[in-house]
């Protein structure tokens, strides 16, 4: 039995050999939040050692976004600086990596009016439009990993101490990403070709409508003839095979975007910029999202 602190920089090495698969040469960016610090120096440990020319980090803090969502102008939140766009963009276009640490402190931004948060997602969702775009089609590395917060930790575990449930959600988040076992990096490759193995499967099969059923949702999703089911991990621009969620247990294909019918609804909390929506639903038509139920956070 390992001990967390060497689960924990096991995990840090699976981000950097799995997850982004750093090469020899490359950047690797960073976003991560204050609190992960030491977290994050063990990934850029990691990537150095992999034989990573850069690591930069873009550092987050939860007092300064809270702080700006309750007291900027309304028109702060419809603007993104250019110079980060272009920034990121060119980085990109250089065969950067990219690493979130996802650490989300649930309610942060509870008091704060859904309008700026939505125009705040709107002038980022603009502005890096370019980026995005090469994420979103595969063409560089990222990948993203999680770490506790305080705040997430103590929702998790109401009635431990901040310490105490700090320590039990790592043990939860190094046992879902396997940095628990002798050798994490054999169970990741033994893990992606089990889920290799369901893609190939699925895209046997040729499905031409998957059904789901479930207390609150009746939903009907067609498939496009040509779909391809994928699992796990893709390759990049350069052919280098990354995994962008650790952990995933991930099979996913593209939907006829016209013909996603019916009501799908939650069993989970979401936690969305700072904002719990909980108990909603869906309902589509056609593709289309046309209503939406929540008993916490409708107006989110």
């Amino acid at each position: 039995m390992i001990s967390l602190q060497t689960a924990i920089e096991r995990y840090a090495g699976l981000a950097v050999q799995v997850g982004i698969n750093v090469q020899p040469g490359q950047t690797l960016v960073v976003h991560a939040p204050l609190y992960n610090a030491d977290f994050v120096r063990l990934i850029a440990k990691k990537a150095y050692e992999a034989g990573a020319k850069h690591v930069h980090v873009e550092w987050d803090d939860d007092e300064l976004k809270r702080m700006k969502y309750l007291l900027a102008p309304d028109e702060a939140f419809h603007e993104y600086p250019q110079w980060k766009a272009n920034g990121y963009l060119e980085m990109a276009e250089a065969d950067a990596a990219f690493l979130t640490v996802y650490s989300p402190t649930p309610d942060l931004l509870k008091d704060v009016k859904p309008e700026r948060l939505s125009a705040a997602s709107k002038a980022y969702g603009s502005a890096m439009r370019e980026y995005r775009a090469l994420m979103q089609a595969g063409k560089i590395s990222w990948a993203i990993v999680s770490a506790p917060s305080p705040g997430w930790a103590q929702k998790v575990f109401p009635g431990s101490g901040e310490e105490e449930a700090i320590r039990k959600l790592w043990e939860y988040l190094v046992q879902a990403a396997r940095a628990d076992r002798d050798d994490p990096v054999q169970a990741w490759h033994d893990h992606l070709l089990q889920l290799k193995g369901h893609a190939d499967r699925m895209n046997a099969k040729r499905y031409a409508r998957l059904k789901y059923k479930a207390p609150g949702t009746e939903l009907t999703i067609d498939l496009p003839p040509e779909h391809q089911w994928v699992a796990g991990g893709i390759r990049n621009a350069k052919g280098t095979f990354f995994v962008p969620n650790i952990p995933t247990e991930e099979l996913f294909t593209l939907p006829h975007r016209d013909r996603v019918n019916g009501t799908v609804a939650s069993t989970k909390p979401l936690n969305w910029n700072g904002q719990l929506i909980d108990k909603f639903s869906i309902t589509f038509e056609n593709g289309v999202a046309v209503a939406c139920t929540a008993e916490t956070g409708l107006d989110t």
